[in-house]
C-alpha cells in the first residue's frame, strides 16, 4: 500500500507539471522557420550565393588601381668618348619617384562574362531551391514530431482514465469484502490491476515528456520547456493520382533540383567553348614619374620629371592551349549526358513515391475509419459491461476484459488518427505545397 501511495502521489505530481500552455502547430511552424539550426545554416548559404551572383562578381566593372614608389640607386660610371677621351666616377646616386592611376577593362572575352555571371545567378537559384528543400525536410520532421507528442498525449490520458476505473473498482472490491460479499482474491486482483496501470500511465507520460523534449530540439527550444498539444485533425487530399503526379512534376522540390543541375551543365559547356575566342582588353594610365640625378657621369641632365596619360589596347588569343578545352568541352557534355539520366531517375523515384504515399493515405484513412468503428463498439461494449458489473451479474475479469479491449481500442485509434494525418503531409511534400499550408 505504501508502494501504491507513492505511485498516486508521482502521478498526481506529473498531472501538474503537464499542465501547461498550449503550442499550436502554427506557433510551432513559426517557431521553428525562424530558429532551427539547418534552416538558419542555409539561409547562410543562400546569402553567400546572392553575393556571388552579384555584379561586382561578374567581372563586367572595370579595376581601377593606383601605385606609388620611390628608388635610390648607387652606380659606378666607367666611360669612354668617341675621340679617345674616357672618364671614370664612382658612387653616382640617383633617386626616383613614382606615381600612377590605372584602369583595366575587358572589352571582349568570348562571352565567358556574361556566361559566367548567368551560371552565378542560377547558382543563387539552386540555393534557394536547397534552402526550400530543407524547410521541406524539416517541418516534415516537425509535423512527425508534434504529431507523435500529440499521439502520445491522448494515450497517456487513456491510460489515467483506465487509471481511474481501476481505482473505482478497487475501492468497490474493498468495500464488497468487508461486507462479506466478495473474497479477498478480488480485491488483490484490482491492486495488481491499479500497479498495472499506475505503471502504463507513469511509462506514457515519460514517453510524452522523451517526445516534447525531442520536439523542443527540432523548433529550438529550451529542452525541459513544457507544453501542451493541440489534438484537432482534419484532413485535406481531394486530388486525383493523376492530378498529383501532375503538380509533383511541376513543383516537387527534387524535380527541379534535377532541372536545375541541367541548366548549370550546359553553361559550364558554355564557358569552356568560350576559351577558343580572342580576348580583347583595354588599360589606361595617369602616371608621375620624377628621377633626381646625382651625377658627373651626365652633367646636362639634374632631374627627369614625366606626367601624363597613356592607353592601350590589347589581344589575346590562345590558340592552342594543348586540347585542354576540348577535354573540357568533352567532359562537361558527358556531365550534362549524367544529369539528364539522374533527372530521369529522380522523375522515376517520384511518381513512386507519390503513389506509395498516395495508396498509404488512403489505407491510413480506411484504417482510420475502421479503428473509429471499433472504438465506438467497444465504448459501447465498456458501457455494459460497467453496468453489469455494478450490478453483480458481470465477473471481475470479465470487466477487466472489457477495460482493456477499450484501452486498446483507444490507443489504436489514437495511432490511427495522427499516422494518416503525417502521410497526408508527405503526399503534399512530395507535390511541392507544404510551404503553402495553412496551419
Amino acid at each position: 500500500m505504501k508502494s501504491l501511495k507513492y505511485i498516486f502521489a508521482t502521478l498526481l505530481l506529473a498531472n501538474t507539471a503537464f499542465a501547461q500552455k498550449v503550442l499550436s502547430l502554427a506557433d510551432a511552424v513559426q517557431i521553428t522557420l525562424e530558429n532551427n539550426y539547418n534552416i538558419k545554416v542555409a539561409e547562410n548559404n543562400k546569402l553567400a550565393a546572392e553575393n556571388n551572383a552579384s555584379i561586382y562578381n561578374s567581372g563586367y566593372l572595370p579595376t581601377v588601381a593606383g601605385r606609388g614608389g620611390a628608388s635610390i640607386s648607387s652606380k659606378n660610371y666607367d666611360i669612354e668618348n668617341h675621340d679617345g677621351t674616357s672618364k671614370s666616377t664612382s658612387g653616382e646616386n640617383t633617386v626616383g619617384y613614382n606615381a600612377s592611376l590605372g584602369l583595366n577593362y575587358t572589352l571582349f572575352d568570348g562571352m565567358y562574362r556574361t556566361y559566367n555571371y548567368e551560371k552565378m545567378k542560377e547558382l543563387d537559384n539552386l540555393s534557394e531551391l536547397q534552402v526550400r528543400q530543407i524547410v521541406e525536410g524539416t517541418l516534415q520532421e516537425l509535423f512527425t514530431a508534434y504529431y507523435t507528442v500529440a499521439s502520445l498525449n491522448e494515450t497517456a490520458n487513456s491510460f489515467k482514465q483506465s487509471l481511474e476505473i481501476s481505482k473505482q473498482r478497487l475501492t468497490r472490491s474493498q468495500y464488497k469484502a468487508e461486507y462479506g460479499q466478495s473474497t479477498q482474491l478480488d480485491v488483490l486482483n484490482a491492486q495488481v490491476d491499479v500497479n498495472t496501470d499506475s505503471i502504463n500511465y507513469l511509462n506514457g507520460l515519460q514517453s510524452l515528456a522523451n517526445a516534447k523534449r525531442n520536439l523542443n530540439v527540432i523548433i529550438r527550444k529550451n529542452v525541459n520547456d513544457d507544453f501542451n498539444i493541440d489534438t484537432t485533425v482534419s484532413y485535406n487530399v481531394s486530388q486525383s493520382i493523376n492530378d498529383l503526379y501532375e503538380l509533383a512534376k511541376q513543383q516537387n522540390t527534387k524535380l527541379l533540383l534535377a532541372q536545375k543541375n541541367i541548366d548549370l551543365s550546359k553553361y559550364d559547356i558554355k564557358l569552356f567553348q568560350t576559351n577558343r575566342i580572342p580576348i580583347i582588353g583595354f588599360g589606361a594610365n595617369y602616371g608621375f614619374n620624377h628621377n633626381n640625378f646625382n651625377t658627373n657621369a651626365n652633367p646636362t641632365i639634374n632631374t627627369m620629371t614625366m606626367l601624363g596619360p597613356s592607353a592601350e589596347i590589347n589581344l589575346t588569343w590562345n590558340i592552342f592551349d594543348g586540347g585542354r578545352t576540348k577535354v573540357g568541352v568533352q567532359n562537361a557534355k558527358i556531365q550534362m549526358e549524367t544529369q539528364q539520366l539522374l533527372q530521369e531517375q529522380t522523375y522515376q523515384n517520384v511518381e513512386r513515391d507519390v503513389t506509395n504515399a498516395y495508396t498509404t493515405f488512403q489505407n491510413a484513412m480506411f484504417v482510420l475509419k475502421a479503428e473509429k468503428a471499433n472504438l465506438f463498439t467497444n465504448k459501447r461494449n465498456f458501457e455494459r459491461s460497467q453496468e453489469q458489473y455494478q450490478l453483480g451479474q458481470l465477473t471481475s475479469i470479465d470487466f477487466r476484459q472489457a477495460q482493456l479491449n477499450l484501452l486498446r481500442a483507444e490507443t489504436s485509434y489514437n495511432h490511427a488518427k495522427y499516422t494518416a494525418k503525417i502521410y497526408e503531409l508527405a503526399i503534399h511534400q512530395l507535390i511541392g505545397g507544404l510551404l503553402n499550408l495553412k496551419f
